[in-house]
């Protein structure tokens, strides 16, 4: 299967896999984190509009530090950098750019929640749409494909010579091992301290980033390359300090809050009672709802 890079044209505009890709994943992200912040007993009332400054900053530092770290592909042709239909969005500058716009926002218009807790509750969110987005994105988009390879997995890309390995779907394959690592944190580790969701979180994606750029992708002496490898590694050495020091003193920190119980669905109030207001851990600490 060879990625085909536009799907069709609407007059003089073309219409890209990789834009589509890129807005169905932000659209599944959205309701998912919506979701989660509902489970949790959170309101949802201020995601939309946060979620329109967040997508900015993530394409806007994503392709900024791209370019950055490429520059010398772009300084004979500038007008280049505002080609991002052509790929070159680095995962660490779009991360670098929404995760502080998005933890503002959400402190401006929804203060209850901390920003620890938004933090833990948006980490697997950024693993899933980080899976679903290598599919979407950079496996159907110009020069999407990692090393040549003979493999009988290779696959043909567009705008690459001969069979490539297909970096997208390993990217996305580690990236759902990370997503349901963290479920079954939350799911088992009922007690685990604030931030620990987080730090797991650090360390495994920091590490699979330096293992995808350094085994499948990277170029002796590129300096977009090695950023990613440096950044990946420390951000894997801080995740795992983290999570160590939290779980060590885990008796002793605030515990990460619980996200509702689910009551049954056949499961009614008694005729004439009104029920009792449930009461959620926002921030750490019982609230009425």
């Amino acid at each position: 299967m060879k990625p085909i890079p536009v799907v069709f044209h609407i007059w003089k505009l073309q219409i890209h896999t990789y834009g589509i890709g890129l807005a169905i994943t932000f659209w599944v992200a959205y309701r998912y984190f919506d979701r989660r912040l509902r489970k949790w007993g959170y309101p949802t009332s201020w995601l939309t509009g946060a979620f329109v400054w967040i997508i900015v900053a993530a394409v806007v530092g994503a392709r900024f530090m791209h370019v950055v770290s490429n520059w010398s592909a772009y300084a004979p042709d500038p007008v280049q950098v505002f080609a991002i239909w052509q790929g070159g969005l680095s995962s660490f500058g779009g991360l670098l750019f929404a995760i502080p716009t998005g933890l503002v926002v959400a402190h401006r218009r929804c203060p209850e929640l901390h920003l620890i807790d938004a933090l833990d509750l948006v980490s697997p969110v950024l693993m899933a749409g980080w899976a679903l987005g290598r599919l979407l994105g950079p496996q159907l988009m110009v020069r999407g494909g990692g090393h040549p390879t003979t493999a009988w997995f290779g696959m043909y890309y567009a705008d690459q010579v001969g069979k490539r390995l297909p970096v997208p779907i390993f990217q996305a394959f580690d990236s759902f091992v990370i997503f349901v690592v963290l479920l079954w944190i939350e799911r088992h580790l009922t007690e685990r301290p604030k931030g620990f969701v987080l730090a797991v979180t650090a360390c495994l994606w920091g590490l699979a980033r330096y293992l995808e750029e350094h085994l499948w992708l990277s170029y002796p002496g590129h300096l977009g390359s090695a950023l990613v490898q440096d950044t990946g590694l420390a951000l894997c050495g801080a995740g795992l300090l983290a999570a160590v020091a939290l779980w060590l003193n885990r008796r002793r920190l605030p515990t990460a809050p619980a996200p509702l119980p689910t009551v049954p669905s056949g499961e009614q109030a008694a005729e004439g009672t009104e029920p009792a207001p449930s009461t959620v851990p926002l921030g750490g600490e019982a609230a009425t709802r």
